[in-house]
């Protein structure tokens, strides 16, 4: 039930801020529109804590400025050896073991290594990632756990 909540004050926040008409008929209209959606989501079963992160919610800004600022210092890195040549870079691939406990966690890790710059997530099976990246001190950060115990805490 949480979660069909959730979902309703989302839509509702969503259509009102895109909306910009308050007659009555258009929020009328626009009620309709979100209960005809909750409905459909529930008979799809598409409504859950996967679909509905809410357990996220308050943990999130924190891990999200925390990844800003590995994405700025990987975005520096990455100009600097673009300015140095070639010699500056040492690709490597690797498998890495994620310590995340859900599907949902495992894939918010695999994709915070592919939105940094300089790595890729090439492959993902079970608990482990296959990382491509320019810089064998990206995989040694990786190795090293500070974004996985990151993505870790902001599961549970």
């Amino acid at each position: 039930m949480r979660h069909t909540l959730t979902l309703f004050v989302t839509l509702t926040v969503f259509w009102l801020l895109n909306s910009g008409h308050n007659t009555v008929l258009m929020t009328l209209l626009g009620l309709v529109s979100i209960i005809f959606v909750l409905y459909v989501a529930h008979k799809m079963d598409v409504v859950d804590h996967e679909s509905q992160p809410v357990h996220l919610s308050l943990k999130f800004p924190g891990y999200f400025l925390w990844l800003l600022k590995e994405l700025v210092l990987a975005n520096i890195s990455v100009v600097k050896s673009i300015w140095l040549g070639n010699s500056t870079i040492s690709p490597c691939l690797m498998t890495i073991k994620s310590s995340q406990k859900t599907d949902l966690g495992i894939v918010i890790y695999a994709n915070s290594i592919t939105i940094t710059p300089g790595t890729v997530s090439v492959d993902l099976i079970g608990d482990r990632i296959t990382v491509h990246s320019l810089f064998k001190e990206n995989i040694e950060f990786l190795k090293a756990g500070e974004m996985d115990r990151r993505v870790t805490e902001l599961e549970s």
